[in-house]
């Protein structure tokens, strides 16, 4: 029979965890000190997150051979585990799905990864999507898994565990996914929206940088809100929904069935279909696209679709009272004076650049540490209050 732990218990196995990953490696003593706790109580969290395999002794980096021999045996410290699978993590794209076999440490990359396409026009595309998990069950096998975090776009209520609006991938709107993911794997499934996600793998990598709005450029637009390290949560399921903001003079009908939605502009669709009304003779692909903006820089169409994304963006930062705006996606991959655009328009439009200073971040895209992050948070240490007994069943 499993036992949850006190509140207090759940605080410091939480804490702990969360040291271990700013840390990387440490020392029961070190830990114990680092969060003002007794090294009993250290060690007795750091006894029980070895027994679950979530911590594992390793050698100590700056060990002296001398020393190691004098004491018989090599210096010992601790680590998240990063050799043995700790989370399956699957992201929901438009056109493919990727998986993820993820270690417990956020800074650790993938053990493997792979994907799979959807047939275009199915009947049934749940079912290919569950067809094409199964694909995967020889190579990824249960027992080597604690979880599956799933990352799925659109209006996600998490706590229930559906899609409720998903303007890119309207079938999975009516799918039970995560019971089709338990099918292939019987484990507890997690289901997380894509760009929070992204905001949270891009703090565990940047862990100074707390508060800020992340948009990822690719197929939509999307944003996510970190206030305090923490996932910006309101009274209902949505946030962040950036891309569905409708620009004056915008014509273009949107996915979500609106018109003049400002990622018609700015997604990777959207920008190609700005160059082809730009230059019809020119062919509507990305590799062209960029070859173009190399020779003639930020033309006039798309300063234009620039401005209108900054307009959108700089509005939820006087809302929201933030100063820095982490850009992840596509546009990393057009020459900088795009991004510099961009940028310059945010800045323009942000209220606190009138008196301090606004930061635009370009950062890449740390989808498998943000799975994993949710995986730490909901799962392996979940909060007092969120945590279940599916937490323990390691």
């Amino acid at each position: 029979m499993i036992f949850l732990p006190a509140r207090m218990g759940l605080l410091n196995r939480r804490a702990l965890i969360r040291q271990m990953e700013k840390a990387g490696v440490a020392s029961r003593a070190g830990l114990a000190r680092a969060l003002g706790m007794s090294q009993p109580t250290a060690g007795k969290i750091v006894e029980e997150l070895l027994a679950e395999k979530i911590l594992e002794e390793v050698e100590a980096p700056d060990a002296a051979p001398s020393t190691a021999a004098a004491l018989g045996r090599p210096g010992r410290q601790l680590s998240l585990n990063r050799a043995r699978p700790g989370f399956l993590g699957i992201q929901l794209g438009i056109r493919r799905t990727d998986l993820f076999e993820l270690p417990l440490d956020p800074g650790a990359a993938p053990l493997w990864q792979d994907s799979f396409a959807l047939p275009a026009g199915g009947p049934n595309p749940a079912r290919a999507w569950g067809q094409g998990l199964h694909g995967f069950a020889k190579q990824i096998r249960a027992r080597d898994i604690r979880c599956v975090v799933l990352s799925v776009p659109g209006v996600v209520d998490e706590s229930a565990r559906r899609i409720l609006f998903s303007p890119n991938v309207h079938w999975s709107e009516g799918a039970d996914l995560p019971a089709l993911v338990k099918q292939v794997w019987p484990v507890p499934v997690l289901l997380v929206q894509e760009e929070r996600a992204l905001a949270l793998g891009h703090h565990r990598q940047h862990p100074e940088q707390e508060d800020f709005l992340l948009v990822d450029f690719g197929d939509g637009v999307g944003g996510a809100i970190l206030v305090g390290g923490k996932p910006f949560t309101g009274p209902l399921p949505i946030s962040g929904e950036l891309g569905h903001t409708p620009v004056p003079g915008n014509l273009r009908k949107c996915g979500c069935g609106a018109i003049g939605c400002v990622e018609t502009l700015v997604s990777v669709r959207g920008l190609l279909e700005g160059f082809s009304e730009a230059y019809p003779r020119q062919k509507k692909e990305w590799a062209a696209l960029q070859a173009h903006l190399v020779v003639h820089g930020v033309e006039p169409w798309l300063a234009e679709a620039l401005h209108a994304a900054a307009f959108v963006i700089a509005g939820s930062l006087n809302v929201l009272g933030l100063r820095r705006v982490v850009i992840t996606g596509v546009l990393a991959e057009l020459p900088p004076a795009v991004i510099g655009e961009l940028s310059a328009a945010i800045k323009k439009g942000a209220m606190w650049a009138r008196f301090g200073q606004v930061d635009c971040v370009i950062a890449p895209r740390q989808r498998a540490a943000g799975l994993v992050a949710v995986g730490i948070d909901r799962f392996i240490a979940p909060e007092p209050g969120l945590a279940t007994a599916n937490h323990l069943t390691v």
